[in-house]
């Protein structure tokens, strides 16, 4: 391999690396800090007063990542596959 051939190749090596990275956090912490309440599990009303649960969290704080939602997806298809 020439040195050209090298670096056009660093960038889809550096993806692959960030991707794989991901989803072993994905495995690891399936669970990530919900954007909407910040992590809290309370939202305001739209008149800024009352304080309820978040409805995409649920009041945990917590919401599941996207990259283990994708994994669940793929191993229903590998257990359907399987019936």
């Amino acid at each position: 391999m020439d040195s050209r051939t090298m670096i056009a190749s660093l960038p889809c090596l550096a993806l692959i690396l960030v991707t794989l990275g991901y989803l072993v956090l994905c495995v690891v912490s399936p669970f990530g800090r919900c954007r909407t309440c910040h992590a809290t599990g309370r939202t305001r009303s739209r008149l800024g007063r009352i304080h309820r649960d978040c409805r995409h969290c649920a009041g945990t704080g917590l919401r599941l990542r996207v990259g283990r939602h994708i994994i669940n997806h793929l191993q229903d298809e590998y257990e359907a596959a399987k019936r």
